[in-house]
């Protein structure tokens, strides 16, 4: 448990086999050729994303889009020699509009879980968001395991991979249920929890940011279980287009290794989530 907790073709049918498998090979190679053809005649990727969800994804005080997958997406881009066609939809039509064909890809910090996969691809992950606890600043200090919050109560949001976290691995910690996070984050305000635990990134920025009245800090200890909170971020492709997939996934790799990457994790994430 504690291991858990801490961490995370059809071929023409021609009557001899040599025949048959001639014919598999020639349509193998056909379609591999018309692969490669269309990976040198792709000018432009297509790329969703939302503007709700700073510092991912947001407009700036100009109403410009901004943020570090916005700009992930353009270094990708350049790292290709491609256009870069970047278009905002809300949330929730972004994985069906890519299934769609209304773009190539979608790079709005989703989390790999297996219900997206069910729908789309994956590239490898380029980052990851950890659950963590926010206390109070004048409050004792607080260790994230089962006995040192037991006897606590943690606001989660309802019906969230939290909830059900906290509940199968902190059983002494009261799990109080909200209906949305920004609930939650009040009840902390007024004293009617002695905790949070909700998503790292946003806890991170909400704890050190003007709404939280300075009355917040994070507790040390990060949680990364795939099972409840998904395997990392990464963007999401179409099921069939391979091709693309293993071109961001080299082009992420470049970015990585230039330090360019890292960069803008700086850039967009001065607060560290974990």
């Amino acid at each position: 448990m504690a291991a858990a907790m801490l961490v995370a073709i059809a071929t023409l049918a021609i009557p001899s086999a040599g025949g048959v498998l001639f014919a598999g090979k020639a349509a193998a190679q056909a379609e591999s050729e018309s692969d490669l053809a269309e990976t040198r005649q792709r000018a432009v990727i297509r790329f969703l994303t939302a503007d709700d969800y700073p510092p991912f994804n947001a407009r700036d005080e100009d109403g410009s889009l901004t943020g570090l997958n916005v700009d992930l997406a353009r270094a990708i881009c350049l790292e290709l020699a491609t256009g870069c066609d970047l278009n905002v939809r809300p949330w929730e039509t972004l994985i069906d509009d890519l299934v769609a064909g209304q773009a190539d890809a979608v790079i709005a910090a989703h989390k790999v879980t297996p219900e997206a996969l069910s729908k789309v691809d994956f590239t490898d992950r380029y980052f990851f968001t950890p659950a963590r606890f926010v206390s109070r600043r004048n409050g004792p200090e607080l260790t994230a395991t089962p006995t040192g919050l037991d006897g606590r109560t943690a606001g989660v949001i309802e019906s969230s991979p939290h909830e059900a976290f906290l509940q199968r691995y902190f059983r002494n910690t009261r799990a109080k249920a909200f209906p949305t996070a920004e609930a939650a984050r009040e009840a902390m305000l007024g004293g009617n929890v002695d905790l949070l635990f909700d998503d790292g990134i946003s806890l991170a920025f909400w704890a050190n940011g003007s709404l939280s009245r300075n009355c917040c800090r994070l507790i040390d200890g990060a949680f990364f279980e795939p099972a409840y909170f998904g395997d990392g971020i990464a963007i999401a492709v179409g099921r069939k287009d391979r091709d693309l997939r293993s071109q961001i996934n080299d082009a992420l790799k470049r970015i990585k290794t230039s330090g360019r990457f890292q960069e803008l994790v700086d850039r967009y994430f001065p607060i560290k989530a974990y």
